[in-house]
C-alpha cells in the first residue's frame, strides 16, 4: 500500500480506518463502478465535490456516489446565495488531487467541508485516500473531526 498523503494524516492522529483498493478503469471513473469493485453499497461511499461558492469561495461536499450534489442545498449549508463546481482543470491546483482521487482529508488548503447527513446512518463510510484505486474506510465522525467538517442536507 501506497501512503497517501491522507493516509498519513490519519496515521499521525491515531485514527482507525481501513484501506481497500481496487482495478481503476480511466475509461470509468465513476463512483458507482467503484462501490461495485470494493463490494460496498452506493450509499456507504462518498464522492469528493469541491465547488466555489459566491460569498465564501471554495468549498468541499461529500456525497453518496449514487445522488448528485443538489446546488441549492449545498449553497444554504455553505452559507453562498449559489455554489457551483469547479471545472476538473481546477482540481490539481487547487487542491493537489485529480478527478477520481480526491480526498477530503489532506488537500493544499483546509476548505471548509461538508458531509451529506445521510454518512450518519452508517458504522463507516468510504472516501478517496487521495489516488485512483484506493478507497478509505472510516467512521464517519473522524472523517467529520479530521475535516473539521459539519454535516448537512447535501443532496
Amino acid at each position: 500500500m501506497n501512503k497517501t498523503n491522507a493516509i498519513r494524516i490519519l496515521e499521525s492522529h491515531k485514527i482507525n480506518f481501513d484501506t481497500v483498493e481496487y482495478e481503476v478503469d480511466e475509461n470509468d471513473l465513476s463512483g458507482e463502478t467503484v462501490a461495485e469493485k470494493i463490494g460496498a453499497n452506493h450509499e456507504e461511499v462518498f464522492k469528493t465535490l469541491v465547488a466555489k461558492g459566491d460569498k465564501t469561495g471554495y468549498c468541499v461536499f461529500c456525497i453518496p456516489v449514487n445522488f448528485e450534489l443538489n446546488l441549492k442545498k449545498a449553497a444554504k449549508a455553505s452559507d453562498n446565495k449559489s455554489v457551483e463546481l469547479i471545472k476538473v482543470k481546477e482540481l490539481f491546483p487547487l487542491t493537489g488531487y485529480i478527478r477520481g482521487g480526491c480526498s477530503p482529508i489532506g488537500m493544499k488548503k483546509q476548505f471548509p467541508t461538508f458531509i451529506d447527513e445521510t454518512a450518519q446512518l452508517f458504522e463507516k463510510i468510504f472516501v478517496s485516500a487521495g489516488v485512483r484505486g484506493m478507497q478509505i474506510h472510516i467512521n464517519a465522525e473522524d472523517l467529520k473531526n479530521i475535516t473539521s467538517a459539519e454535516y448537512a442536507d447535501l443532496i
